[in-house]
């Protein structure tokens, strides 16, 4: 464990102390969430991705120390281990130096060296290997017997040996590594037959590049249209440069054995060395573009969940459509559903005037106050609807990104929700609910639907479903949770809480009434002591007795924020948003064993601001009212969007129709950019011009070049 802790210091640049503290308390079951918010003295205040960092590493190198024990029991078994392998084996820092050791121990099916042994040949491949026989034809007549017929076919046999002892060579095996890592090239050719059918994938027709200059999306790219039969990919070396590098080792004369040893070398290159090296690097390049990809991914889930709710008002929200109608529902502060009907304001009906009547009253007689509109098909042309009525009151109109929100309507989770309703009905509630509380509606779908990601179809489905479920874990626990409207959908994704218990918090409550404290939480079932250190904080009671209960400062400190009241003489009501006192405060005087100036600093953020939602104000953008669709766009345009998805290649832009724009990374500013997220985020407001439309591919150029 110690040297894992140094190794793990010494990779991620961190003191031994952080690493062993983070590996102690996941140990004991404490959540990233909660290490990160509750336990910063223990850590050096690390925040979530230094201490995922910890975690991952830890469990890379468990990963291989378990195949490490294999291989070493493996060779043992065999009676084969020596003192220098072991030493070698024990030493070795990576999988790939781990298994060039294991390989020529491992079990494999029947090679053609095997087959060559077996025909005895073995030994005039020592004769060759040695190079230095000058009379190798006479030395040959020996071995062709039986089933060797010729002196080639000895030969050949021969050299099939030599070809397996060299590709188990480990100085061999890390040469060749050591070129590819710093010279290979990846190329894409098309398969001719499939040239109509690939249009898609025209830009990798007859393409090449370096390997490691190569982009995740590109990689990504290329992979698929491979995957799909419409490309041909490689990664590839100088041949002739490796081959030569590799005969200063291996041959070492200039006699007849000696040239079959060249040729021998030739064959283990092309044959067995080339092939697996290369696949070496092609799986360590996907790795890496799904982990670029996810990332990006990661990033854009994040500012998804993290957009501003409306809040609790009461919404009406509009599914459009053409032929099949607009669904609209009306809700009620808390999400709950009062209403619904259709309205058909759109061809083939065209009924404009009874739908602007009908919107009127519901308004009327639900006391609307935002409504809510679906951005897929017909949305913009009911948002026009939608602002031509003459309404009692003001009226907030938002167009919602439904992406996910059928596939919602038709989950287990929309049919639990609303069993008496169809899926039209439900994606309408869903696009309402997600305008009043983006974060609560998004963790009912699966982070895959919703449509901010980059190829993400293609990459690692384990790594991106962990990746994602931390990104809500840490939203969810980074915004709170209002313990008695929260569903259990939303609980479940609290630190140390889980499905679960989240059932059995929805059950208390829908026995006993609202809970009245974070203490009361302790009478749930199945909720321990552990599972309540982790969870109390993270969970709000917005009209507890005590307003620490509507905070983020954790059970295990209020003695702390008693202590400052009790110094200062003031109720805890006088104490918060009490900033001249707070600001005035000598932390040194309240620092104990377990609770530091870290944890003490956070504790006064919060009682300036408790239970402030992290969450910023959103606000109405209007989009070009002249732009109604993509035949409307001309270059040299400037229109109002807003950014839809972020990736490795450019930022994609609403800018109010069907189509989304894109930015490219080189017109996202006038100065170079490395990574599109360095410069926006999904759901910031832009400007943007259009550069070129192309009707046929429904494409749109866009740029934001001194515009933002």
């Amino acid at each position: 464990m110690q040297e894992a802790i140094q190794q793990l210091s010494k990779t991620l640049s961190l003191r031994e102390s952080q690493v062993k503290n983070v590996l102690k308390l996941q140990s004991e079951g404490d959540t990233i969430p909660f290490i990160a918010r509750y336990r910063k003295e223990m850590t050096g205040s690390l925040d979530e991705v230094a201490i995922q960092s910890i975690i991952d590493g830890k469990a890379q190198l468990d990963k291989l120390e378990d195949r490490r024990a294999k291989i070493l029991a493996s060779i043992e078994e065999q009676g084969k281990l020596s003192d220098d392998l072991r030493e070698k084996i024990a030493s070795a820092t990576d999988i790939n130096t781990l298994e060039d050791l294991y390989l020529p121990y491992k079990s494999k099916r029947k090679t053609r060296a095997d087959k060559a042994r077996d025909l005895g040949l073995e030994g005039l491949a020592k004769i060759i290997m040695s190079q230095a026989d000058n009379d190798l034809k006479s030395r040959v007549k020996q071995f062709v017997k039986g089933e060797v017929k010729s002196d080639e076919d000895a030969l050949q046999g021969a050299r099939d040996i030599i070809a397996e002892w060299i590709n188990e060579n480990e100085w061999t095996r890390q040469q060749v590594r050591r070129e590819f890592g710093f010279t290979a090239t990846i190329q894409s050719k098309l398969i001719k037959s499939k040239k109509e059918e690939a249009v898609k994938y025209e830009n990798y027709f007859d393409w090449s590049e370096a390997l490691k200059k190569c982009p995740s999306h590109r990689y990504l790219a290329m992979t698929r249209g491979e995957k799909e039969g419409f490309l041909r990919v490689s990664v590839s070396i100088d041949e002739d440069n490796i081959l030569e590098k590799l005969k200063g080792r291996w041959v070492k004369s200039y006699n007849h054995c000696s040239q079959e040893v060249e040729a021998a070398l030739k064959d283990a290159y092309k044959r067995l060395i080339a092939p697996s090296v290369e696949n070496e690097f092609r799986s360590a390049q996907k790795e890496k573009a799904d982990s670029d990809a996810i990332k990006v991914f990661a990033t854009n889930l994040k500012q998804l969940l993290l957009q501003p709710p409306v809040g609790e008002k009461r919404t009406l929200a509009i599914d459009p459509g053409f032929r099949t109608g607009c669904k609209v529902v009306c809700l009620d502060e808390t999400g709950k559903l009062l209403h619904n009907e259709t309205i058909y304001p759109h061809p083939p009906q065209k009924e404009w005037s009874q739908a602007i009547k009908k919107l009127a009253q519901l308004v009327q007689i639900y006391n609307v106050e935002v409504i809510a509109i679906g951005n897929g098909t017909a949305g913009r042309e009911t948002e026009n609807l939608v602002k031509k009525v003459g309404f009692d009151r003001k009226v907030l109109v938002y167009v919602v990104d439904e992406s996910g929100a059928s596939i919602y309507s038709a989950s287990s989770v929309g049919r639990e929700e609303f069993p008496q309703h169809d899926v039209t009905v439900r994606g309408a509630v869903s696009i309402g609910r997600r305008l009043m509380d983006p974060l609560a509606e998004l963790v009912k779908i699966d982070p895959k639907s919703i449509g901010v990601g980059q190829y993400q179809h293609d990459v690692d489905q384990g790594m991106l479903k962990q990746s994602l479920e931390r990104v809500v874990e840490s939203v969810v626990n980074s915004v709170g949770v209002n313990l008695n409207t929260a569903s259990k959908y939303l609980l479940q994704n609290v630190s140390g809480v889980g499905p679960s218990l989240a059932e059995s918090i929805v059950a208390y409550r829908d026995e006993n009434g609202k809970i009245s404290s974070r203490a009361e939480l302790k009478k749930v079932p199945k909720l321990g002591p552990k599972a309540f250190e982790q969870c109390a904080a993270f969970l709000r009671i917005d009209d507890a007795k005590n307003p620490l209960d509507n905070s983020a400062v954790h059970p295990e400190s209020y003695k702390v924020v008693d202590a400052i009241c009790k110094q200062q003489k003031l109720e805890l009501k006088a104490l918060i948003n009490n900033d001249e006192v707070l600001d005035g405060l000598n932390l040194e005087q309240f620092v104990t064993e377990s609770i530091g100036l870290p944890t003490l600093k956070d504790i006064v953020a919060e009682l300036k601001k408790p239970g402030r939602d992290p969450r910023q104000y959103l606000g109405v953008l209007e989009f070009d009212k002249s732009i109604q669709g993509i035949a409307d766009l001309k270059p040299g345009m400037e229109l109002p969007g807003l950014i839809s998805n972020v990736t490795n290649f450019g930022a994609f832009v609403d800018i109010g129709i069907k189509e989304n724009g894109l930015v490219h990374i080189s017109q996202l500013r006038d100065e170079y950019v490395s990574n599109p997220a360095d410069v926006v985020s999904v759901y910031d407001k832009v400007r943007v011009k259009v550069m070129s439309v192309d009707m046929d591919k429904k494409r749109i150029q866009l740029s934001m070049k001194g515009l933002n």
